[in-house]
């Protein structure tokens, strides 16, 4: 018996006899020498939500693109029935009225599937047109109706909007829309909440459960993140280099792993690690009544105004991380560039390590920048695409260690990257050569190489998978307790701040509404909007030791 066929289907799968909606057998999907899908099988029933599970190049989205026949240069073989007909062999022509009519597909990227140059009505009336024959006027009167049951405010506006008009969680609803317009009977959702805040990524998944229930579709969830299914699916099925390692009820796979890449990334969830704080730790980093505003038009005489930092004061000490949390629009970015004296504040003040920042000097703001370091959100667009990375993290030394031998700048960068566990041959290739995970590693080396005291980490996880989420966040702890470093730790994940905070500040709308201690936080939030947030990340927050 293998291990995908350890954890059976049990009673939260539809009746025994039922015949699947869709049978998957022994699929192979190569592209020229490398198969990228071997040997896989799996049913999917009426009405059933299965999840499919696996880190980056496990053959996930290849799997769901072979269903729809959407691979090009690819070599697909074995059997794929839906409701009985051989999709492997339909002709093109049926295969263009099985697309979008009877299964549908949510793209990871909203913004890259929509067409920028069309308004999202237009997009969705359109597939109205094609498979179920309206009229132009039925078709949009369709997509204004669709976009209303999505639950986007003012949807005949909306429905005239592009897609660059629109929220990150309103690109997804749009997205959506589209792919239910025709009631498919299999909805095939590839990473619909990544990037999403935990408010809408819990909005996302509750309404894909609501019109699951509607229409009575089945949903062949697809997913790196082991926080979203848990509470969503019936079934699941775990991916690792192409081929499915495990499958079974839900319940009992988290119960009880089979494979140990299962209980791998069932171990990687985020558990807690921040060590107790010293109690004479001194404070770093310091901001009073820190207000940041932005021109929102008006005259010379009567300018206007748009405040996205409003009064926000906080304290941060050596050794310690601080979890700033709120959706996105919150503020938590501006903040974090006002705070690194990359963007003009309009009132209040910022010292780190004593040093007002808005008195410093030249000279004063060089020896300041030292000693705060910040590591962004995406690594392969703040990383020089055309400079070694040797060059790369050596450039805070050439800045503020000019005085060092290049045998001993060399020196000091090799040592950095070791200290991220990267070996010094990585030190003539490029950004491009590197995973997610080493890219964020390099990163990492770049910033403390100069041995600052703070550093701001801006959602530096929240687009690697759960394995490399979970090295990182070790490797931030050991160079915490190492170093004595304080963390300004900004994401949307609060399961990643339950594990790496000493304290928590909830944004919303450029203003702190709530701050102390994590665990007073997480189990005892005041304000109403911290329970909404705390509700919508239940889910995540599970199993967490606080």
């Amino acid at each position: 018996m293998t291990h995908a066929e350890q954890h059976a289907p049990s009673g939260a799968s539809p009746p025994e006899h039922a015949p699947p909606l869709l049978h998957v057998q022994n699929l192979h999907v190569a592209f020229g020498t490398k198969e990228a899908v071997s040997n896989l099988s799996f049913d999917l029933f009426p009405g059933e939500k299965y999840a499919l599970v696996g880190e980056s190049g496990s053959g996930k989205t290849v799997t769901a693109l072979s269903i729809l026949r959407l691979l090009r240069n690819a070599h697909t073989s074995g059997r794929m029935l839906f409701d009985g007909r051989d999709l492997m062999s339909l002709p093109e022509r049926e295969m263009r009225g099985v697309r979008g009519r009877d299964i549908a597909m949510i793209f990871q990227e909203p913004m890259s599937a929509l067409n920028p140059l069309q308004p999202i009505g237009r997009q969705i009336a359109e597939s109205l047109e094609l498979h179920e024959g309206l009229s132009r006027k039925a078709a949009w009167a369709g997509a204004v109706e669709l976009l209303a049951r999505m639950g986007i405010g003012e949807p005949a506006r909306r429905a005239d909007s592009f897609p660059h008009q629109l929220s990150g969680g309103q690109r997804q609803r749009a997205m959506i829309a589209m792919a239910v317009a025709c009631k498919p009977r299999l909805l095939l959702a590839d990473e619909p909440t990544t990037a999403l805040d935990m408010g809408v990524r819990a909005q996302i998944l509750a309404l894909l459960g609501e019109l699951q229930r509607e229409y009575g579709l089945a949903v062949l969830l697809i997913t790196h993140d082991l926080h979203l299914v848990r509470g969503f699916a019936q079934r699941i099925g775990v991916m690792r280099s192409g081929q499915l390692v495990e499958q079974g009820a839900m319940a009992a796979v988290f119960a009880q792993p089979c494979h140990p890449y299962t209980q791998a990334l069932l171990a990687s969830m985020p558990h807690r690690s921040a060590r107790p704080l010293a109690a004479d730790a001194p404070v770093v980093l310091r901001a009073q009544s820190l207000r940041v505003q932005f021109p929102a038009g008006g005259s010379w005489l009567h300018r206007r105004h748009h405040t996205v930092v409003r009064d926000v004061s906080l304290d941060l000490r050596a050794g310690e991380t601080l979890g700033l949390v709120g959706e996105s629009g919150s503020g938590k970015t501006t903040l974090a560039m006002a705070l690194l004296g990359l963007q003009a504040i309009a009132g209040g003040e910022v010292r780190l390590a004593g040093m007002k920042l808005s008195t410093l000097s030249a000279r004063g703001w060089r020896q300041a920048r030292r000693k705060i370091q910040v590591v962004f959100q995406d690594p392969f667009s703040s990383l020089s695409p055309r400079r070694t990375i040797e060059q790369i993290v050596a450039e805070g030394l050439m800045i503020h260690a000019p005085g060092l031998s290049p045998a001993e700048r060399r020196t000091r960068v090799v040592e950095s990257l070791s200290a991220m566990q990267l070996e010094a041959s990585v030190l003539p290739r490029f950004p491009h050569e590197f995973s997610g995970g080493q890219r964020q590693r390099i990163a990492l080396a770049r910033a403390l190489i100069v041995e600052p005291a703070v550093l701001i980490l801006d959602e530096p996880t929240s687009a690697l998978d759960i394995s490399v989420q979970h090295q990182i966040l070790q490797l931030l702890a050991g160079l915490q307790e190492q170093r004595g470093l304080a963390y300004l730790f900004i994401t949307h994940d609060l399961a990643v701040i339950a594990a790496m905070a000493h304290r928590i500040a909830v944004m919303h709308e450029g203003k702190v509404l709530e701050m102390g201690e994590a665990k007073q936080i997480l189990h005892q939030p005041q304000h109403s909007y911290t329970k909404e947030l705390l509700k919508a990340a239940a889910l995540v927050l599970n199993g967490n030791d606080l």
